[in-house]
């Protein structure tokens, strides 16, 4: 009888330090992209649809970046990828000086889509990065304790932004002035980890035997898209990602539209809602030890569809209450989701998870519809989220028929 698996190894714990802080770097830049939505609203005039375009280029640059990500990955390492991730990050935050001086929606728009690549590198790298440094076993407690990081950065986000954005006076200055800081930190975080030692890495998702499965990894051979897990898990992180940037990209709306809340306001409550997304991961990395993850992903997902329909009614105070509540139980599933798709994958680990990280794009897309009917009433828009946590539920509940060999 194999002992219980390690967390990690005393050897890797530098290295899950510093690649857990960048979850909490670009949980900081995907949230500031919410608070950017209603500000561009505000000051260039735009429409709720048209805001959604600021989704369209950050969840956008996921699906563009996700193949070239990963090969630069295979072909380069992992730390070359954190620093090509770090340095378009740190290139797209600087592209904002000259997006604020024209005053230009289609330029903060390109700056966004390339931070963004730096963001959607470091995604690809990161997760089996983390899910390297030990047994795979505990490679969904790693991704899941390391995403729960991913949202201090999302309560942060908010409140700098309502701070700093929805404080200061209507304009882009402040704005510009935030984004030189991002940009600095982002290049001072690049160097640092240009001088951190890697050691030596055996990734257990990417060798035939290995301590998750005693017995060689069956069909080893099939082509990548012969694994039911990982297409399934494509599809799923998609319409994970589009129930995420319908929630967060019309949160502020929501709340100044239903409960009357000012733009700072609902934004703090938004840093609220963060909090909750925190707790639940952190309490998702601990029921795992006693839950199989693709059941609790399943039931996490039935409360969604529940917080979804209340939220949809407009109720006031039980509506909003049930809207922050869409994030304790969204905590897990990116994480998770991801983690699953990418069991006993063995050497097409690396390939897998770039494909996974593609399904992002769903969080570009989603928000269009959504901005469609919150034109008319934003509550209502709340219904369509409800497909996406359906077929993340199917995902959950059908996850050990389509991977036989996941324990």
């Amino acid at each position: 009888m194999d002992s219980k698996p390690k967390f990690t190894e005393r050897k890797y714990l530098l290295v899950l330090i510093f690649v857990t802080s960048l979850f909490l770097m670009w949980g900081i830049s995907m949230t500031l992209g919410d608070v950017l939505n209603r500000h561009f609203q505000n000051v260039l005039n735009i429409s709720k649809a048209r805001s959604a375009y600021v989704q369209f280029s950050i969840f956008g640059a996921y699906f563009v970046m996700g193949i070239p990500a990963g090969l630069f990955m295979k072909r380069f390492g992992y730390k070359s990828g954190v620093l090509l991730g770090l340095l378009l990050y740190s290139a797209g935050a600087f592209l904002f000086i000259p997006a604020a001086n024209a005053e230009s929606f289609t330029f903060f728009r390109i700056a966004l889509f390339i931070l963004a690549c730096g963001m959607a590198t470091l995604e690809t790298v990161a997760h089996p990065f983390v899910a390297s440094l030990g047994d795979q076993r505990t490679s969904d407690q790693r991704i899941n304790f390391s995403q729960a990081f991913n949202g201090v950065g999302g309560i942060i986000g908010p409140i700098i932004g309502s701070y700093f954005i929805f404080g200061q006076e209507q304009d882009l200055v402040s704005v510009k002035h935030l984004y030189i800081v991002i940009g600095a930190v982002i290049a001072v975080i690049a160097v640092t980890f240009s001088f951190v030692k890697v050691p030596s890495l055996v990734d257990p998702h990417s060798i035939s035997t290995d301590s998750y499965s005693p017995t060689e990894v069956p069909h080893a051979n099939k082509k990548l898209f012969q694994h039911k897990h990982f297409v399934f898990a494509v599809i799923a992180q998609l319409f994970n990602v589009a129930a995420q940037g319908g929630t967060w990209a019309f949160f502020i709306n929501y709340g100044h539209d239903i409960m009357h809340f000012s733009d700072s306001k609902a934004g703090y409550f938004f840093s609220l809602s963060m909090i909750m997304m925190m707790i639940g991961r952190f309490a998702g990395t601990l029921l795992m030890r006693y839950i199989a993850p693709s059941k609790l992903l399943a039931a996490f997902a039935l409360c969604n569809i529940v917080m979804c329909l209340i939220v949809a009614q407009g109720f006031g105070w039980p509506s909003f209450i049930a809207l922050l509540f869409i994030n304790f139980f969204f905590s897990i599933m990116f994480p998770t989701i991801f983690s699953l798709g990418l069991k006993n994958m063995g050497r097409q680990t690396q390939q897998a998870s770039s494909f996974i990280v593609m399904g992002v794009v769903g969080g570009g897309l989603f928000p269009l519809l959504m901005g469609q009917i919150a034109n008319h009433n934003v509550a209502t828009a709340y219904y369509l989220p409800i497909v996406c946590y359906a077929v993340i539920f199917l995902f959950g509940f059908s996850y050990k028929r389509l991977n036989k060999n996941s324990v």
